[in-house]
């Protein structure tokens, strides 16, 4: 692993992310500090973050893919999705009622949720392998917020993938549907969504539109956390990626996702 920072650049930048959360309050991105950083220092960073939360007494129930399209990739510049962390405390009853103010840019992807049942072992694991050990598939929403300005004001950059990744990938939360899909019984390719903000219709999309199959997602997720040494559990949960532009939420703002016969979600912000 290309690890150029030292443990000290990466536990206060790690504190840094973590003081903007809780005090939702805008930082500049940790590329400008660091702008030679490599992207396995932003997962560093984003490990030490996690690690503060979890000391702080959270704990990880999974994991989520970003970056699923071909489109967002290019614009990132990368060829690969990113990933983030899932803690107990992101997790958000359907129909909640959020206060915008305690967020910075919060914004609403539409999801699938992984719920495994078995761990994931073999050495190059498969679609096959991925299926095996999923439990079930519920509909979601994510939640993002992230913790950098999108464009920083020091120099009129744009955030990269580096900036976010060091930021936990901008997960803020997770909203599960009730309806639980066996992943034999349907093509997950299919399933869709359509994402209404305050009754208009603002995106609608499949599942094919995460990889192809939202369960390459998996594929690829598990691959690539054995190069820090992670496996994925019995119970955890995994946000496949999005396969709708994220949608901007105001307050006033009701967001409904409908999934067909898989049912709907919702939250309001206030």
């Amino acid at each position: 692993m290309a690890i150029t920072l030292t443990d000290q650049q990466i536990a206060v930048a790690a504190a840094v992310h973590e003081a903007a959360r809780v005090d939702v309050s805008a930082i500049g991105r940790i590329t400008l500090t660091h702008p030679d950083m490599t992207i396995d220092d932003a997962y560093a960073i984003q490990q030490a973050g996690i690690e503060l939360r979890v000391a702080a007494g959270a704990e990880i129930i999974g994991h989520k893919i970003g970056l699923t399209s071909r489109a967002m990739q290019q614009a990132m510049n990368i060829d690969e999705p990113d990933f983030g962390m899932l803690l107990d405390t992101m997790v958000i009853e359907s129909g909640a009622q959020l206060r915008t103010a305690d967020y910075l840019d919060p914004r609403i992807e539409v999801e699938l949720a992984f719920v495994l049942g078995d761990a994931i072992t073999a050495a190059e694991p498969s679609v096959a392998d991925v299926l095996a050990a999923t439990a079930y598939v519920v509909p979601a929403l994510e939640l993002i917020d992230a913790r950098s300005h999108r464009i920083d004001p020091a120099d009129g950059v744009t955030r990269g993938v580096r900036d976010t990744i060091s930021d936990n990938a901008a997960n803020a939360g997770i909203v599960c549907g009730s309806a639980r899909i066996r992943p034999g019984d349907v093509d997950l390719r299919w399933v869709p969504a359509i994402l209404e903000c305050n009754g208009v219709v603002e995106e609608t999309g499949v599942a094919a539109g995460v990889l192809g199959d939202p369960v390459l997602g998996i594929v690829w997720l598990v691959r690539r956390l054995r190069d820090f040494g992670v496996s994925l559990t019995p119970g955890q949960v995994v946000l496949a990626g999005s396969f709708t532009r994220p949608v901007p939420c105001r307050p006033g703002d009701h967001l409904r996702a409908d999934f067909g016969t898989f049912g709907t979600i919702g939250l309001d912000f206030v």
